[in-house]
């Protein structure tokens, strides 16, 4: 929506993590001419794409005292969408195949993602405006609708006060396990570990391995874990209770229905009836939305992980346009997207795009949830806009009067997605979409490549589907 005869404002914006969404955010913030900083837990940008050995102290995540590490990566993650389809508009991920320490794949690991988001930092200028190894204590409102942020350096005890106009909220949502239910449990002899502090395979070797879950971490990890463990045994919720199958291509990997309950002895009881006994429950069940920080008076709250009410997943109407959220949809394109509500929040910030009235931003949020209700759609899946990213993006694209998302984009996203479901084992390395990455690199000609003209991977450089 586009504003009546507002003058443009700059304001002075906290920007609340350094991962991907925290560093476009910041670049569209500057571009709309705010005065912007960045706090970073950490040592350096990219948020969750910083792999590290270290696993918390409770492998779990129970414990509210435990020592908490941010990222969620295992050594052997690769992408599990194609690169060109992941990358950032105008900053396109490309393959930089005449430097040795990047990974050239087309579904790279998480090194080279990380690779990439430091490029971008560096490109646009955002590492110079990155508080580094910052920690942000608290955010709460103070007089005049402005934002009080308290953060505290990791060399020092000291907590600083600052106040800003505006709170962009980046903080990722992969650290803060969700672990299953399960009868029993308690009394249970066998260890527990949530996919958060899975790195390798070898503390698994000859154990008997029940993992839950069916998204792609239970689907990599299973796949990473069974060359050593003695059983893997999958329980998936999507499945009919009766199920039990040998996977293809496994002697010792079994998909079976959900747990109904674990006893004593270390048996674990599944709905299908069967028996196993195990030594680790493997949960990969997820993560919560967590901003322990964050002070709004019950103004937005986290209810069953839905964070809330926000106005198209970003603006609480109560709190707008002063706090908003990038990046909480899930089951989406996340670069893009993160980029898409970054331009809507910095117009808006700059009174170059408006938003509806207070009312009318509530009454779409009701609306909304009214339609997932009657949809029989749990509370916890309301960020997960699968069915209507690209629809949710267009939008996002029309409110900023930017194209909207490109349409091999579109296609090369659902024929990967498809891909994975028919090839689970080798879709990383197998695909036949070369019509789409040709259409990709034809886009990427608009824009200098990763800062080197002239580094675009031309057609004869497209890999064939065995590579």
């Amino acid at each position: 929506m586009q504003p009546t005869h507002h003058e443009t404002a700059s304001r002075h914006v906290a920007v609340i993590g350094a991962g991907a969404g925290g560093l476009v955010a910041a670049r569209e913030l500057r571009r709309e001419g705010h005065k912007v900083v960045v706090f970073e837990r950490g040592d350096q940008v990219g948020g969750t794409w910083v792999y590290t050995p270290n696993v918390e102290s409770d492998p779990i995540g129970l414990d509210p005292n435990r020592t908490r590490v941010h990222s969620s990566m295992y050594q052997s993650l690769r992408t599990n969408l194609p690169r060109e389809a992941m990358g950032f508009r105008d900053y396109p991920f490309v393959a930089i195949e005449e430097d040795e320490e990047r990974d050239p794949r087309r579904y790279p690991g998480h090194r080279e993602v990380l690779m990439y988001l430091k490029d971008f930092a560096i490109e646009f200028g955002v590492s110079e405006i990155v508080r580094f190894e910052t920690e942000v204590v608290f955010v709460g409102l103070v007089e005049g609708g402005k934002w009080k942020v308290k953060s505290r350096s990791k060399r020092g005890e000291v907590v600083e006060d600052e106040i800003f106009d505006a709170v962009v909220v980046c903080n990722g949502h992969h650290t803060e396990p969700c672990v299953a239910q399960i009868p029993g449990i308690n009394t249970w002899k066998g260890k527990q570990i949530h996919s958060h502090n899975y790195r390798t395979p070898e503390p698994f070797r000859d154990q008997v391995v029940i993992l839950i879950g069916s998204a792609t971490s239970a689907l990599d990890i299973s796949r990473d874990i069974v060359g050593v463990a003695k059983e893997v045994h999958i329980a998936s919720r999507s499945v009919a209770d009766e199920t039990l199958e040998k996977q293809p291509g496994y002697n010792n990997m079994w998909l079976h229905s959900m747990i109904k309950s674990v006893q004593e002895d270390g048996s674990v009881v599944f709905r299908n009836g069967s028996v196993v006994l195990a030594d680790v429950i493997l949960h990969c069940t997820g993560y919560k939305f967590h901003f322990p920080f964050l002070e709004t008076n019950g103004i937005v709250t986290v209810d069953d992980n839905r964070v809330g009410p926000l106005y198209k997943h970003v603006f609480p109407p109560d709190l707008a346009p002063s706090l908003s959220f990038v990046g909480l949809p899930w089951k989406v394109a996340p670069f893009p997207m993160f980029e898409f509500q970054s331009k809507w929040i910095a117009g808006i910030l700059s009174n170059r795009i408006a938003l509806p009235s207070r009312e009318e931003m509530m009454e779409d949020v009701k609306a909304f949830y009214s339609l997932l209700e009657a949809s029989g759609i749990p509370k916890r899946y309301t960020h997960n806009i699968a069915d209507y990213q690209f629809g949710y993006d267009d939008w996002l694209a029309a409110e900023c009067g930017c194209p909207a998302f490109e349409e091999w984009r579109k296609q090369m996203y659902f024929v990967a997605i498809e891909n994975l479901f028919a090839r689970p084992e080798t879709y990383k390395d197998e695909w036949e979409d070369h019509h789409l990455v040709l259409q990709a690199h034809e886009d990427f000609r608009k824009y200098t490549l990763n800062g080197v003209e002239n580094g675009y991977v031309t057609s004869n450089d497209v890999p064939p589907s065995s590579r």
